[in-house]
């Protein structure tokens, strides 16, 4: 099967999130299950360009609103797992090092750069003389695909491609001016409730939702979750319309960049038959924070984006409880809300050597807080996959997180007994909540060693690779193609 990725993010050429991935990884397991794929990202200009990269000569055509614009086209050969990745280029629109969103004061500024990708994205298959059976869109970036291929090029050979729409977070959606219809040459009738419209103005991932052949989700619970009110974002009607083409695929990752074994970011490594150099990574982890360095303390990691979703405000209060009833400390890294930063860079000033936080994102450091870290929190409001608790997992750092989305779908909780437990879950986005369940899980740190070792190996022995998760997108990708046919 020819499969066409396209994203607005691959790592590790450009990554915000957990997108970038999932499309970085991915396609490697899809052609080793025989499929051919290529994948297509914009050019940004936080992209670091290498002297290997391949410019092709002839650019081509795109159409925006009354103008024709130009797209140059760039061949990456992803080095660590040979990927093929296609950049298009447009200095104009993507020259700029933000990958989401411009600073302009024009709304319709970042719609146009949306829709001369998707056009592009097109206009390439063409170019090239490709068209793929399915083209796999990731998030709202990408929606207008969908949009498109059912409509401007239902006559054109496009037309007959099926199209997967997965849908990372649902909160993220895309809402421009009514003006986007004109700009992206798209039929009228296209800005109407079964389609674009939203309250007046246009909503591109309700139109990929309403047009894609197939839609995805992260994870299954989550694809569960968003057809009702309290995650649906207000989309909750129109996914329950479509739920008979609703799959939910759980995230992979990368296990040969993720091992313990042969981490090279470490300062020790270790496996699951010996966790000796797991204690010198925590160790190491405890100075690198200017936390007391103590193997007999419960450490409590999290790596995460500051943002309201994460749930860390919960923290705010559990923290400070925490230290006055047991013996734990806690290594936040991460960025996002600034008052969230100077909460956090308070505590630090409050707790010394008890709480540790950098606002930053360090690869080197992340490995080394999965890895020290004895215990890995993700009290998230809502989790379509979530891939730390993996990571975690991987590194025998056992996962407490409430219980939502991906979360569900990838712990096994512990319930009385560690015998097949991998981690523990908490119910509410509740302080109180988290408060129990950290305080339950240090007493068998401290009190029942033999239990918490049990759990932790529990987790280093569950597959998170990504051979399962691309046999269920090819499942998908069929019978998106023969539901095109």
């Amino acid at each position: 099967m020819k499969i066409l990725m396209v994203s607005a993010e691959v790592t590790p050429l450009v990554k915000v999130g957990g997108v970038g991935d999932v499309v970085g990884s991915l396609p490697r397991e899809l052609m080793l299950q025989g499929h051919s794929v290529r994948v297509v990202c914009p050019f940004y200009g936080c992209v670091n360009k290498s002297s290997q990269w391949i410019r092709f000569d002839r650019p081509f055509g795109v159409s925006l609103g009354e103008k024709d614009l130009e797209a140059y086209i760039w061949e990456v050969q992803l080095e660590d797992n040979g990927i093929e990745v296609l950049l298009i280029e447009n200095k104009h629109l993507f020259g700029s090092s933000e990958v989401y969103e411009i600073s302009s004061n024009d709304p319709m500024e970042n719609a146009r750069r949306f829709i001369f990708f998707s056009r592009a994205v097109i206009n390439l298959c063409y170019y090239l003389g490709w068209v793929p059976d399915v083209v796999h869109c990731h998030d709202w970036p990408t929606a207008l695909i969908p949009v498109i291929i059912n409509t401007t090029e239902c006559n054109k050979p496009m037309g007959s491609v099926a199209s997967v729409l997965t849908i990372h977070s649902i909160e993220h959606q895309g809402i421009f001016p009514r003006d986007l219809i004109e700009c992206a040459r798209l039929p009228e009738n296209t800005f109407r409730h079964e389609c674009l419209a939203a309250h007046g103005q246009v909503n591109l991932l309700k139109g990929g939702i309403y047009n894609a052949t197939k839609i995805t989700t992260v994870s299954p619970k989550y694809a569960m979750e968003i057809q009702r009110r309290e995650f649906g974002f207000g989309l909750e009607e129109i996914v329950r319309s479509r739920s008979n083409d609703l799959v939910g695929v759980t995230n992979g990752i990368d296990t040969d960049k993720w091992n313990p074994a042969r981490d090279d970011l470490l300062p020790a490594i270790y496996d699951i038959s010996n966790l000796k150099g797991k204690r010198v990574c925590k160790q190491y982890l405890q100075e690198s924070f200017g936390l007391i360095s103590d193997s007999e303390v419960m450490v409590v990691g999290i790596v995460s984006r500051l943002y309201w979703q994460k749930g860390l405000d919960l923290l705010l209060t559990v923290i400070p409880r925490l230290f006055q009833s047991i013996d734990v400390q806690f290594v936040i890294l991460g960025q996002g809300d600034q008052g969230l930063e100077e909460q956090f860079s308070g505590l630090t000033a409050q707790y010394p050597g008890r709480m540790g936080f950098k606002s930053e994102f360090s690869n080197q450091l992340a490995h080394l807080v999965y890895a020290g870290s004895d215990i890995f929190a993700m009290p998230s409001r809502y989790e379509p996959c979530g891939l730390g608790q993996m990571y975690a997992m991987r590194y025998g750092t056992i996962p407490v997180a409430r219980a939502v989305g991906g979360l569900v779908d990838t712990i096994e909780p512990y319930s009385r007994s560690a015998k097949s437990a991998q981690g523990f879950l908490f119910e509410k986005p509740d302080p109180n909540d988290l408060f129990e369940v950290l305080h339950s899980v240090f007493n068998i740190f401290r009190h029942r060693s033999a239990e918490f070792s049990r759990i932790q190996r529990n987790s280093m022995e569950r597959d998170f690779s990504w051979k399962i998760s691309a046999s269920r997108y090819s499942q998908v990708f069929k019978s998106a193609l023969d539901s095109k046919s």
